[in-house]
């Protein structure tokens, strides 16, 4: 299996949150959520979580030993967890924690999980992209953010209702009901998402953090078709300078550009 991978900072002054990485025939990619004034809760930090989380992820799928991807991801969410628990407190909601994508080949089969909202996109031998998410957490942030319909922004009031509405979605975390990420509890890692393909099927796999999904679903750039046009072009680099140069332009919700990383995947064994 070949694997382009590109990662790219959303802001220069600040560590890029995400990670990714590969081993022989797997892929792994996590998108940090940082939550502002977290560093009084955990020392380390939202970089340090995904990156930790990343290397023990790696490690577990190395053996290539086919056991279940959710037991991996709890394997490692227990790693982690138990590296700061001492000195953290990584229990409280807005201690560090990520979203996560993996991908393995395994005996002709492509298995797959992710938890929370990034992206894989399977490129098809016949019927062109199938897009996959974890839709849950964007449906609980909706949910959460009704409120703040018809409030004027840059108000008192504003700043209030969204500081409400950011309470409640926190409450709904690795919830029943809610939405699940990594964090400090490994069952969350029971919930996610999960599948299986026949290798033969797939002309090959791309991995996304949201940071990059935003050239489809935000800026109207290109579809997921052209997604992989662009890939098989100019790679994962290429993808990102494209967002980069849309969000010079301006995006139509104002949002600030976030990190953004892709891993790209051909040839893949049969």
């Amino acid at each position: 299996m070949h694997v382009s991978l590109a990662t790219s900072a959303g802001r220069i002054d600040r560590r890029n949150e995400d990670f990714v990485g590969a081993v022989p025939g797997a892929v792994v990619l996590l998108d940090g959520a940082g939550i502002p004034g977290a560093e009084s809760l955990c020392r380390h930090g939202v970089a340090w979580y995904t990156h930790r989380l990343g290397g023990a992820l790696l490690g577990h799928l190395s053996p290539d030993d086919g056991r279940d991807l959710a037991a991996v991801l709890a394997t490692a969410i227990d790693d982690v967890a138990a590296a700061h628990r001492h000195s953290c407190d990584i229990a409280d909601p807005s201690s560090p924690q990520a979203t996560v994508v993996l991908a393995r080949a395994h005996r002709g089969r492509l298995d797959y999980l992710l938890l929370a909202d990034s992206f894989l996109v399977l490129d098809q031998v016949h019927g062109g992209p199938q897009v996959i998410t974890d839709e849950r957490e964007v449906v609980a942030r909706r949910n959460c953010s009704a409120p703040l319909s018809g409030v004027a922004r840059h108000t008192p009031e504003y700043d209030r209702v969204r500081a409400a509405c950011a309470t409640a979605l926190r409450g709904r975390r690795n919830r029943p009901g809610g939405y699940w990420i990594a964090k400090d509890d490994p069952r969350a890692a029971r919930e996610a998402v999960t599948g299986s393909r026949s290798l033969a099927d797939l002309n090959g796999i791309v991995l996304l953090s949201n940071g990059v999904s935003r050239i489809v679903d935000s800026y109207n750039q290109t579809d997921w078709p052209g997604v992989l046009d662009l890939l098989a072009a100019d790679g994962p680099v290429g993808v990102i300078r494209r967002l980069r140069r849309a969000e010079t332009d301006g995006g139509p919700d104002g949002s600030a550009p976030d990190d953004a990383t892709v891993a790209y995947c051909t040839h893949l064994p049969r």
